[in-house]
């Protein structure tokens, strides 16, 4: 090869030779290090997913933890790749600034997202089994992570929540008790017997056992519209019959009063047509 065509001098082709002959190892070294590192860390991992199994954690705490020293094993990982590369420490510690604030910039709705996961883990408004409704959504938590929340649908569509729009924002959990209080409203005539109506609701909740009665159930009128009387069908439940009890109910009230006599009105509007005579028009 003829140095003096690619514009280099004899001096620099050899500064450069020695230059390559310096870095080969300590790149070779950073590819070393690299590989092990990232078994070391796999095995880590495995080793913590283990340790957390044989542990009586919350799983919520566990997989945030999980995901965290993970995340922090690796970056570690590559800091020392880098210096062993050659990068000096003081250098380093400047770029990593550099390049910290110009991500921090970019990255703000991450970063938000992590602070939400974080107050999310140490708050703890749920952990993974509940069902909640949040942002417009509602479904069972599957997973929650550094930055996103999953939730699993009734439909089985899964949803991924960003971790600082849930924390900043209203959060129903359902499972949060271990009973819930249900209210269902059926409408009657006003020709019809509000007494015997209360009595037939009443005996049609007390009669399941799956209801809480202490505190007891109670049929109550809420209010009067247009066209029918509320009856507000009042009573406890646990988290598991409350879907159960609550079809079941809607389907025998309808049944029941109906065989008792007892209409369920839809809305109606009286009109009245007044006439005229020829003289009025004009």
């Amino acid at each position: 090869m003829d140095i003096e065509n690619l514009g280099l001098t004899k001096e620099n082709w050899e500064y450069f030779l020695k230059w390559v002959w310096d870095f080969v190892p300590s790149l070779l070294s950073a590819i070393v290090i690299f590989f092990i590192g990232i078994w070391v860390i796999n095995l880590f991992s495995k080793g913590l997913r283990k340790f957390f199994q044989k542990r009586d954690y919350d799983e919520t705490l566990e997989r945030f933890l999980y995901d965290l020293i993970n995340l922090g094993l690796k970056v570690l990982l590559i800091i020392l790749v880098i210096t062993q590369l050659g990068v000096q420490t003081s250098s380093l510690v400047a770029i990593l600034g550099a390049a910290g604030l110009a991500v921090g910039l970019a990255l703000q709705g991450s970063l938000a997202n992590f602070a939400g996961g974080v107050l999310i883990l140490f708050f703890k408004p749920f952990k993974i089994g509940d069902f909640i409704e949040a942002q417009g959504t509602s479904g069972t938590v599957k997973e929650i992570t550094i930055f996103t929340t999953k939730l699993n649908t009734f439909g089985n569509q899964l949803v991924i929540i960003p971790n600082g729009k849930l924390s900043n924002d209203n959060i129903t959990n359902y499972s949060a008790e271990n009973k819930r209080r249900n209210k269902i409203d059926i409408g009657i005539s006003y020709s019809s017997n509000i007494k015997q109506a209360k009595d037939i609701l009443l005996e049609l909740v007390n009669e399941q056992e799956a209801v809480i009665k202490d505190p007891l159930p109670e049929v109550v009128v809420s209010s009067l519209g247009d066209s029918s009387v509320s009856l507000s069908i009042r009573y406890w439940a646990s988290n598991e019959d409350f879907w159960a009890i609550h079809f079941y109910t809607m389907e025998q009230a309808k049944k029941r009063l109906e065989e008792n006599g007892i209409s369920i009105p839809f809305p109606q509007r009286e009109v009245r047509i007044l006439s005229t005579t020829a003289n009025e028009i004009k």
